[in-house]
């Protein structure tokens, strides 16, 4: 396996809609492997293909408490939304940064494993957040366009600043 490298805000990739997966071989299972292996290396509960600039519509995610849980999401689309409340939100593509969005409390999602078989999954808390957030990503969309244009301005110079400290 291989660690991928994490791109930041505001590489163009990430402003883009995703490609649709269309290839289910081993080179996928290998990419899906590799993007575990990053999204654990980040300490992040998801990672996106966007995020390790690949325009492909695929994620992972793993919320348990134990970090033994992955799974991947390909070409998912959300066929429910319930309720709606603010929530605490980072990226990994934005690091050093967080604020509440609106999001919704509980998601149904419908997408296919690495095999192509397709899959629903419900989730609320921070697995429904993870999924909303993950397919934002595929949408070309970060959490940081939900924020008021000076309040995205001031996350992006903090990103910045944390970014020049860390070279």
């Amino acid at each position: 396996m291989a660690r991928l490298k994490v791109v930041f805000y505001p590489h163009p990739v990430l402003a883009k809609k995703a490609e649709p997966v269309t290839q289910f071989d081993d080179a996928l299972k290998k990419f899906i492997q590799d993007m575990i292996e990053t999204m654990y290396e980040e300490n992040g509960v998801g990672l996106a293909a966007p995020q390790v600039a690949i325009s492909k519509r695929l994620a992972v995610i793993d919320v348990s408490e134990e970090r033994n849980k992955p799974f991947v999401i390909i070409n998912p689309d959300i066929i429910e939304k319930h309720g709606e409340e603010l929530m605490e939100a980072g990226c990994l593509s934005v690091p050093h940064t967080y604020d509440k969005v609106p999001r919704a409390t509980k998601v149904k999602v419908r997408a296919q494993d690495e095999t192509g078989k397709f899959f629903e999954i419900e989730g609320d808390g921070l697995l429904g957040h993870c999924l909303q957030h993950e397919i934002d990503h595929l949408n070309g969309k970060l959490y940081i366009d939900y924020l008021s244009p000076l309040k995205r301005k001031m996350l992006i110079k903090k990103m910045e600043k944390n970014l020049k400290h860390r070279e």
